[in-house]
């Protein structure tokens, strides 16, 4: 009985997350229609739990209801940019002041090993990209706020939609990597303030490079 209560909420679940690695990837474009009869029958489900997955995904702002028409990829215009931009950080600048006051020494050196890696993928943008978020988010962990890392987890999401991912942009992986340096000297100083602003400084500086 139990069984077959949860299998369907996995099931839309798994197509969520299958989608959304689409969206992502660009195999769905931002503004494109979504053929729920194409994809249902591409990964040979029924079309209800692709509705409850497509309700999960404009939950997140990754897909975009319209009434009689259907689901639609969200398009991140330039206001919804910096506007995510100016919530993260906020809401990671914070996280970072709270992270230079009360993380101890083991914690902060998982920080320094994340940048060290950083450090070492310059020449790899894809597992730069993906290192560059795991150290935003231990940070995050840190700090321990669960409703803050719901929140950022989702406008993360939203900011990924954005055509042209600032780190790809010439010389930006290396300003990045300076800029998370500033990050870890705050850090390790233990001062708050000053980890806040490199946190700001850096997001300000992300959102040039993505506009």
């Amino acid at each position: 009985m139990s069984q077959a209560l949860l299998t369907p909420k996995a099931l839309y679940v798994q197509v969520a997350e299958q989608l959304r690695q689409r969206i992502f990837q660009r195999e769905l474009e931002p503004g494109s229609w979504i053929d729920e009869l194409k994809i249902a029958e591409e990964l040979g489900i029924s079309r209800t739990p692709l509705r409850e997955a497509l309700k999960v995904l404009a939950a997140e702002g990754l897909v975009t209801m319209k009434v009689r028409r259907g689901a639609y990829v969200t398009e991140v215009s330039d206001k919804d940019l910096r506007d995510v931009y100016h919530l993260l950080a906020l809401l990671e600048s914070d996280a970072a002041a709270v992270v230079a006051r009360q993380a101890n020494d083991a914690e902060l050196a998982q920080l320094q090993a994340l940048h060290d890696e950083l450090a070492g993928a310059t020449g790899e943008r894809e597992r730069f990209f993906a290192l560059n978020e795991r150290f935003h988010m231990r940070i995050l962990e840190l700090a321990d706020n669960r409703w803050r890392n719901q929140l950022v987890a989702d406008l993360r999401k939203v900011m990924k939609l954005n055509r042209h991912h600032s780190l790809f942009k010439q010389g930006r992986i290396a300003d990045s990597l300076a800029e998370h340096a500033s990050i870890m000297a705050a850090l390790r100083a233990r001062d708050g303030q000053a980890a806040a602003r490199a946190v700001q400084a850096h997001f300000a500086q992300g959102l040039q490079a993505a506009a």
